[in-house]
């Protein structure tokens, strides 16, 4: 199965994003821990690009294609923006957030402990990201 939608890229449309994942994913019978975990990782991701790769700009798009069987459910989300470079990404000490009260700046960290594959790609001026959650 596989379905499509794009959005501007304006910090309002996580809402549409989230009700998409979730719909998407009704016929894939997730507990509701998993499918909560799974709209926490896609959101963020998405939440990132808008507010990072491309700087809440509404005249730019996100595309997120979410494609299942019945061994793995792939996010695929894909924008012209500042790319993410993983090879740059240092984790952060969640206990030092805590302790300091710093807020934001450990989503890429919980993505990657949510999910079982994060890959990040460059195709011209499309950036990719693909998260990969297999179903057991």
């Amino acid at each position: 199965m596989t379905n499509k939608i794009r959005v501007s890229c304006d910090r309002k449309n996580l809402k549409i994003i989230r009700a998409f994942v979730t719909d998407t994913l009704l016929p894939v019978h997730l507990s509701e821990i998993t499918l909560n975990q799974i709209i926490l990782a896609v959101d963020e991701i998405c939440a990132n690009l808008i507010i990072h790769s491309n700087h809440e700009d509404s005249r730019k798009n996100l595309c997120l294609t979410i494609r299942y069987d019945q061994k793995e459910i792939i996010f695929e989300l894909e924008d012209n923006g500042t790319p993410f470079v993983q090879a740059n990404y240092k984790e952060p000490n969640i206990h030092d957030h805590i302790r300091t009260g710093k807020k934001g700046g450990v989503g890429v960290a919980l993505v990657n402990r949510i999910m079982d594959k994060v890959e990040y790609d460059v195709h011209g001026s499309t950036n990719i990201c693909r998260l990969h959650k297999y179903l057991k």
